[in-house]
């Protein structure tokens, strides 16, 4: 058995991030975050599945040409090569899980899709 302390976990722009791959091994990577209303990163995409585990407050989510507003108790799929992105549009704190289905988080970050 393993134990790991979120406190211990480097920070990485906008999460702490646990790698599965400095962890054991692990076939997962697993992103922290805990944003102020009004941030969010920009548009990216990763070659696998990425999961968003929302636990508390609000996320407006894009993935392709698709948005939905999900809650405390939802979770997002963002298909593998697809362009997605969040942004906390709640009024408290957004707190969720994201779930990289790697042993590290690759991410290839895109120009504004909206413009």
């Amino acid at each position: 058995m393993r134990v790991i302390s979120l406190s211990d976990l480097p920070v990485d722009g906008l999460t702490r991030e646990l790698q599965g791959a400095d962890h054991g091994g692990l076939p997962v990577s697993l992103l922290f975050v805990d944003l102020a209303p009004g941030r969010g990163p920009s548009w990216h995409r990763h070659d696998y599945v990425e999961l968003f585990v929302v636990l508390d407050g609000e996320a407006t989510v894009d993935v392709g040409d698709e948005r939905v507003v999900a809650h405390g108790g939802q979770v997002v799929v963002a298909p593998a090569g697809v362009p997605h992105r969040f942004v906390n549009t709640g009024t408290t704190n957004l707190r969720q899980i994201d779930v990289h289905l790697n042993e590290r988080t690759v991410t290839e970050w895109l120009p504004d899709l909206d413009g």
